[in-house]
């Protein structure tokens, strides 16, 4: 235990934001640097507890109080060996992971959990600075072959994994760049790509080969894909958008998130879908809608109304959601809080019921009513409908599942069972393997939408069961079964 007192005599305590007049006209991170006594404090805090449920809140089985420990001591170098024991890319999720280990932190119970995210940020950042993050190839080569489809956490750790077991990897990605959802779908003021960039340096400097601008199934056939590989490892994600389908939903300027954040993230300075000067409406309350309203402010929206359908969730934990489950919560992340200090707002418990557009096919306002629920379904509140101006409106209201193209729709054909499950997720045995003999499943294509250290989780796994398909044997640890779910 780092210090058997720090939980009572040190609060909680983060890094400070920059001031929102000045980080809103830039798209770096939003967070000032943290001193190193502040956080040496907050690694005093952790209990060492004689059972860590913070394990249990993390799938990637995070070694939190020992690296905790290793901080508080001064001992860098061993900490970011604890951290990458169990985490490939802990400046990912150290980033944009919700933290289900906090709450599940054991000090949760009465007071504020420790600040593991941001120890584990500042261990990674300061591995890169010291030079102590370096290539690892394996030691021999195996002369199997392994195709991954999909470039975002899933795809990222399965590569990393497989390659250092000793096999040729080849990671294939539809767009441009490396990264998936990591690359054009979270905004630089979230993560600088940087972070990104460095940690390819490795992987490509390790062994892992990857290819850019590829379809898979369609610029590369499935036939012509199992021809050439020994094993194939689908993680390309739950891509397949909810839409909204109400009057209006054609007409110009109203777009999927999806649609509206790659172009921003690809061209932040130039995007041919610019918010500037428009009344701009975010639908969805999630990370993404935060995503939209963070990336609209930047572009210079002259207003911006984030719309959610659910009511406000509460400030404290309620009793339906005890420790040590992940609690629903009001959050104010930083592109809410630089909604509340311009001309924006959001807006709960409304659903759209119209788009409303002018004389030339663009939208100009949306209608929307009051909804009571969601216990028995949603119902409209008599009398409550109004409009709002909306010049830009982006749907931020999930995914619903992976995209049925070419590649699952070629593969489905070659299956001896159902190739998806219920939900229209691909089905997975019990080591990750699909009904096509030599072909696994990680990530969101599998689990269906979720978080980045599921991810990053069952992509390591994933790795293990094809090293094992392909050598008889695996040496590689396994974070989670497919099966496995979050703390409910």
């Amino acid at each position: 235990m780092a210090d058997p007192k720090g939980f009572l005599t040190h609060d909680r305590e983060l890094p400070a934001r920059r001031p929102v007049d000045v980080r809103i006209r830039d798209w770096r991170e939003v967070y000032e640097d943290f001193p190193k006594p502040a956080l040496t404090k907050q690694a005093a805090r952790c209990m060492d507890c004689g059972i860590p449920f913070c394990h249990n809140g993390c799938p990637l089985g995070n070694l939190i109080p020992e690296w905790n420990d290793l901080v508080y001591r001064d001992d860098w170098r061993e900490a970011i060996e604890r951290l990458h024991a169990t985490n490939n890319f802990p400046e990912f999720t150290g980033r944009l992971c919700p933290a289900p280990c906090e709450a599940a932190c054991v000090l949760g119970i009465n007071s504020d959990p420790v600040a593991i995210k941001r120890v584990e940020v500042e261990i990674i950042d300061r591995a890169f600075s010291e030079g102590w993050v370096t290539p690892q190839p394996p030691e021999a080569k195996t002369g199997k072959r392994v195709a991954v489809v999909g470039s975002g956490p899933a795809g990222l750790a399965a590569a990393q994994q497989l390659t250092r077991a000793g096999h040729d990897v080849v990671v294939f990605e539809r767009a441009d760049r490396i990264g998936g959802l990591l690359r054009y779908g979270i905004p630089e003021f979230k993560m600088e790509k940087r972070h990104v960039d460095r940690r390819l340096e490795q992987m490509e400097a390790e062994g892992t080969e990857f290819r850019t601008g590829v379809n898979v199934g369609a610029d590369v056939t499935v036939a012509e894909l199992r021809e050439e590989f020994d094993a194939i490892v689908l993680a390309g994600g739950a891509t397949a958008w909810r839409d909204l389908a109400v009057p209006g939903r054609d007409l110009k300027g109203v777009y999927q998130a999806m649609e509206y954040l790659p172009p921003a993230n690809r061209d932040m300075a130039a995007s041919p879908i610019s918010a500037e000067g428009r009344h701009v409406v975010v639908i969805g309350g999630g990370d993404t809608g935060a995503d939209c309203i963070g990336t609209a402010i930047r572009q210079g929206a002259a207003s911006v109304t984030q719309l959610e359908i659910m009511p406000q969730p509460p400030a404290a934990r309620p009793d339906s959601q005890p420790w040590p489950t992940y609690p629903m919560l009001f959050k104010m992340e930083s592109a809410h809080e630089e909604l509340e200090a311009g001309a924006g707002d959001r807006v709960y418990a409304v659903s759209t019921t119209e788009f409303l557009g002018d004389e030339d096919g663009n939208v100009r306002a949306l209608r929307l009513v009051e909804v009571e629920g969601p216990a028995n379904g949603f119902r409209q509140v008599p009398g409550s409908e109004r409009e709002i101006p909306a010049e830009l409106v982006t749907l931020a209201m999930g995914f619903v599942g992976p995209e049925k193209g070419p590649l699952l729709t070629g593969l489905a054909a070659l299956a001896s069972r159902d190739f998806f499950d219920p939900r229209g997720n691909v089905a997975r045995g019990t080591s990750y393997e699909t009904a096509v003999d030599g072909v696994f499943a990680a990530g969101d294509m599998g689990r269906g939408q979720s978080l980045i250290v599921w991810a990053i989780a069952e992509g390591r796994s994933a790795a293990a069961a094809v090293d094992e398909y392909l050598t008889g044997r695996t040496a590689l640890p396994v974070a989670i079964p497919p099966t496995a779910r979050s703390l409910v």
